[in-house]
């Protein structure tokens, strides 16, 4: 038992002093952003980085990544090696220095890297204190030297394996995730991993990326000479451009600032920044630099050339970045992120630098190209009176609610509970379905939305065009957010937007043109995790008084398996519309929060995801048609 006056306790004793890396295992969210799938990839993340890093300082120009079927994983790398002496003041191997104690590196005076990711010391210790073992290998001085390390403590000291020619260099470290810390059936995604390569690659110009699943014995190599160049071609390559790839690189007082850009004929924006190869997903001081220079740029340019009349207002950045797939690169030698995750850089004289090279360079572009400049601010124009159209039609929308008093859609059954946190709000398609989900529903905190037919494809549509959508205008009501540049999360109504439709083919697109619109329209939704899927059983199986519901094929063949008798004796039925199931059934299944399971919709890759829905959903049909031969096969479920 533990006393009160033990609790209350805080004299010097009381005092912890973490020893090691004792921290990080403590308060690994600090240093990996959390224990989830996405900090798993985070530990891989890092140990590339350091190869990278050897790269940008012109040392190494092949990695290689490995993911071996135990779940360890090797990188290895042809850079100079970690310096494996002794180092003059801690008198341990400079090696075990950077394994085993946070903030020690070489990326702190600036004598060994000019630029690099890694900067604060931590990410190599961090992967070993999280790992169960790591064991590295550096090849430096023509020698191999290895050392194991086991939950961030060495086993041994730093040994001589080898000797190898004096000018092969490199680094091979091989590292498996703690099951203590990383609790979960966790593995690492294939797809996940090859965007986060193919990005590095695309920003570290030059290198070959080696990827190779041992475990499903697949691999992929990158190298692009292009640069970003070819990361905007890659982005347009199922849309049509507007003008070739625009390209600026120049250096400024020790900063690279790194830009691509090219306008196509689609709706949304596509823009992308990292600062030294590492995707700052939040943005920054580079981001707002690039968004300002070309939405000047374009307005002096519109201006100077007569394109706007004198009685016409300027652009805004909304209207500038209609259909614009950008990239925004910079190389800082002491960069500053908002945490050890860098996902936002902060420095704010990036933002001058990035807004002067890119804003003059485009200038002078602009110029040279008439042509270009004249399709650009046409595009420009088209977005300006669409977008000033989509202003009236949502303010008659907020003045029509504000007349109703906000009334919400007449269709929407609401729930008694007001608190956010506590409610949920379900998307359901057609009327049979939202009868059965509105009879089967906890009233209490469950809400329920029913469309009629499929919404709007809101990658083929304007702002003005989207909230004349009925189905639209009412899902944009009842969420209390507002849509597009007016979103504000803040308004959400509802804790957790559940999509649930069919499981067959007009409810995979039904699911899809939703999911188009909450991409486009409202991210910051599935940004803050507050959009789901559900998942209704595809059957019900019944043997004498037994009832079960399966929810995959699998599962359907592990149930008749487990009843034990002749498959002629179970009753098996396929269920292919929510309506099929009466209230109860549907309650159980699938929004019971006891029993239910629930698919949290997340974006692991903006830009992966951008080329995504605009191949699926957009214009071109190619594309899309050898997306479906090409994945014809892993077909389970098809119902004609």
């Amino acid at each position: 038992m533990v006393h009160q006056s033990d609790i209350n306790s805080y004299d010097a004793k009381d005092i912890q002093v973490l020893e090691g890396l004792e921290a990080v295992r403590r308060r690994p969210g600090m240093y990996v952003g959390g224990t989830d799938i996405k900090a798993l990839h985070h530990l891989v993340y890092e140990v590339v980085d350091n190869s990278i890093d050897e790269a940008l300082a012109g040392f190494c120009n092949y990695i290689e990544v490995i993911i071996h079927p135990d779940k360890s994983v090797t990188v290895s790398d042809n850079g100079r090696g970690i310096p494996v002496d002794i180092h003059p003041e801690k008198k341990k191997p400079a090696l075990e220095l950077v394994m085993t104690m946070l903030h020690a590196g070489g990326k702190f005076g600036g004598g060994s890297y000019k630029v690099s990711g890694g900067l604060h010391g931590v990410g190599l210790s961090a992967v070993n204190a999280l790992s169960e073992w790591f064991e590295i290998e550096v090849m430096r001085d023509g020698k191999i030297h290895f050392q194991r390390y086991e939950r961030g403590k060495p086993v041994a000291p730093l040994e001589i394996k080898g000797k190898i020619p004096k000018n092969v260099t490199g680094t091979k470290q091989t590292f498996l995730f703690d099951t203590e810390i990383f609790k979960g059936d966790f593995e690492y995604k294939f797809a996940t991993l090859v965007q986060r390569f193919r990005e590095m690659a695309f920003v570290t110009r030059g290198v070959t990326i080696h990827f190779a699943d041992e475990r499903t014995n697949r691999e992929m190599n990158f190298y692009f000479e292009g640069g970003i160049t070819s990361f905007v071609r890659y982005l347009n390559r199922n849309r049509k451009v507007l003008h070739p790839v625009f390209h600026v690189e120049k250096e400024v007082n020790g900063i690279t600032i790194d830009a691509a850009i090219q306008y196509t004929d689609v709706y949304a924006e596509s823009v992308y920044a990292f600062a030294n190869t590492i995707n700052t997903i939040d943005g920054g001081t580079h981001l707002t630099g690039l968004r300002s220079a070309i939405t000047r740029t374009i307005n002096d340019y519109a201006r100077k050339n007569g394109l706007l009349k004198d009685s016409d207002p300027n652009f805004s950045g909304d209207d500038t970045r209609e259909g614009l797939t950008a990239i925004v690169s910079v190389k800082h030698p002491d960069p500053q992120f908002e945490s050890q995750t860098k996902v936002k850089l902060m420095n704010p004289e990036v933002q001058t630098y990035t807004q002067q090279v890119v804003g003059e360079a485009f200038g002078i572009f602009l110029e040279e190209n008439p042509s270009i400049g004249k399709s650009i601010i046409k595009k420009c124009l088209t977005s300006a009176r669409a977008r000033d159209a989509a202003r009236k039609a949502r303010d008659l929308i907020i003045r029509k609610s504000a007349l109703e008093s906000l009334t919400l859609p007449g269709k929407l059954a609401d729930c008694s509970e007001r608190d956010p946190d506590k409610t949920e709000l379900y998307i359901v398609e057609g009327d049979s379905a939202g009868g059965s989900a509105k009879q089967g529903r906890d009233r209490h905190f469950q809400a329920i939305l029913p469309l009629r037919g499929k919404i709007l494809n809101t990658e083929r549509a304007r702002l003005d065009k989207i909230l004349a959508n009925n189905e639209v205008k009412a899902l944009i009501s009842a969420l209390g957010t507002g849509i597009g540049v007016n979103f504000d999360v803040s308004g959400l109504r509802y804790g957790r937007v559940i999509i649930m439709t069919d499981a067959d083919v007009d409810g995979a697109h039904i699911r899809t043109l939703l999911l188009t619109l909450f991409f486009r329209y409202m991210q910051p939704l599935i940004e803050e995790g507050h959009l789901y899927i559900a998942q209704p059983p595809l059957y019900r199986i019944s043997y004498r008084k037994q009832i079960r519901y399966a929810y995959t094929e699998n599962d359907k063949d592990l149930i008749i398996q487990e009843f034990g008798v002749s498959p002629d004796s179970i009753k098996l039925s396929r269920y292919k519309g929510l309506g099929e199931m009466n209230p109860n059934q549907l309650w159980d299944t699938t929004m019971n929060p006891e029993s239910r399971t629930l698919l949290l919709v997340t974006i692991e890759d903006a830009a992966e995801a951008d080329r995504t829905f605009d191949m699926l959903m957009g214009a071109a049909v190619p594309p899309r048609r050898r997306f479906i031969q090409t994945h014809a096969r892993e077909v389970r479920n098809l119902d004609i």
